[in-house]
C-alpha cells in the first residue's frame, strides 16, 4: 500500500506538478488513512470500503478535526483512487458519496457602525502617508473591495466625478461600484499628493518610492490604523464584511449586496443575514422591557 502511495505522490509531483505545500498536505492526509488501514488489518487499497472510511472520518471528527480538514482528506482519497482506478489497481472509490460532518460556520468579524465611524473620523494629518492610508480605509468601507481588487486598482478605473470605480474581481469578472462622498473626498486629497512619489505606473495606491502597494503593505497599514484608532486588530476583509453587514442592515436587499460584493452564489452572501439577526437580537435584548425576563424564564 505504501509503495502505491509513494507512486501516486510522485505522479502528483512530476506529472500534475502540484506545489510542495499541497503535496505535503495530501501526503499527511493519506498517511492517516494508511495508518488506519494498518490498524484495521486492511491489506490493500482495494480492500478499503466506504463503511470503514466513514468510521475513520467519524473518529477524526470526534478527535477535533475540522470539517474543512476532513473535506481535504476526502479530496485526497478521491484523488488517490482516481489514480488507482486508472492504473488498473482498484475498481472502486470508498470516498464516493461521503461528505465531511457539517461544522459550525464561523461568522465574519465586523465593526459596528460606531466603531467604523471612530476608525474613519480620527484626525488625518495632511501628509503623503496619512492621506493615502485614509483613502485606502475609506474605499474599503465605502465600496466593499477585496484586498486583491484594491491593490490592482489603476487610475483609469476611478471615476470620481460620477462616484464610480470599476474593479476586476474573482474569475476576471469586472463590476462597477459606487464610491461614497467621504471616500471620494479622501481619494481626491490623496491623488493631489500621489504625484510626489513620481509613480512608476498607473497604480492608484503607491509607496513613497512610487511603487504599487502590495497586499502585505496594505495589510500592515490597515492593522496599524486599527491599533491606533480602535485598539484592536483590523484587517482589510473586516472592512469588506462591515460594508456588507451595514448595507444589508439598512437596505434588507440581499441581491443588491450580492452584486456589490461580486459573489457568484447568493449562499455566500447569506452569511450576512445571520450577522443582521445577531444585531437585531442584541437590540431586542437591551431594549425590550420583557427581554431579560423572557431569556431567564425556564417555564
Amino acid at each position: 500500500m505504501e509503495r502505491q502511495l509513494d507512486a501516486y505522490c510522485e505522479h502528483l509531483r512530476s506529472e500534475r506538478q502540484v506545489s510542495p505545500h499541497t503535496l505535503s498536505a495530501y501526503r499527511r492526509d493519506l498517511d492517516k488513512v494508511l495508518g488506519w488501514c494498518v490498524k484495521q488489518n486492511i491489506g490493500s487499497w482495494a480492500a478499503l470500503d466506504i463503511q470503514r472510511l466513514r468510521s475513520l472520518i467519524a473518529r477524526l471528527h470526534a478527535q477535533g478535526q475540522s470539517s474543512r480538514s476532513l473535506a481535504r482528506l476526502l479530496s485526497a482519497v478521491r484523488g488517490l483512487y482516481h489514480y488507482l482506478n486508472r492504473e488498473g489497481l482498484c475498481d472502486h472509490d470508498p470516498a464516493n458519496g461521503l461528505a465531511p460532518p457539517k461544522g459550525e460556520r464561523r461568522l465574519p468579524k465586523t465593526l459596528d457602525t460606531d466603531r467604523a465611524l471612530q476608525l474613519l473620523e480620527g484626525g488625518v494629518e495632511d501628509d503623503f502617508l496619512a492621506r493615502r492610508d485614509q483613502a485606502i480605509l475609506e474605499l474599503f468601507y465605502s465600496s466593499g473591495l477585496r484586498l486583491s481588487e484594491l491593490t490592482g486598482l489603476n487610475l483609469d478605473q476611478l471615476d470620481l466625478a460620477d462616484g464610480m470605480v470599476q474593479v476586476l474581481g474573482k474569475g476576471s469578472k469586472t463590476r462597477l461600484l459606487p464610491v461614497g462622498k467621504k471616500a471620494r473626498e479622501a481619494l481626491e486629497q490623496w491623488l493631489s499628493l500621489r504625484a510626489m512619489a513620481n509613480p512608476a505606473d498607473d497604480a492608484v495606491f503607491v509607496s513613497q518610492q512610487g511603487r504599487r502597494l502590495g497586499p502585505r503593505a496594505i495589510q500592515v497599514r490597515v492593522k496599524a490604523a486599527g491599533e491606533r484608532e480602535l485598539g484592536q486588530n483590523l484587517h482589510p476583509h473586516m472592512l469588506r464584511h462591515s460594508f456588507a453587514s451595514h448595507l444589508l442592515e439598512s437596505s434588507q436587499d440581499l441581491r443588491a449586496v450580492q452584486e456589490l460584493l461580486g459573489h457568484s452564489d447568493i449562499k455566500t452572501t447569506q452569511i450576512y443575514t445571520h450577522l443582521d439577526f445577531q444585531h437585531l437580537a442584541a437590540v431586542y435584548d437591551s431594549a425590550h422591557p420583557r427581554a431579560k425576563r423572557m431569556k431567564g424564564d425556564d417555564s
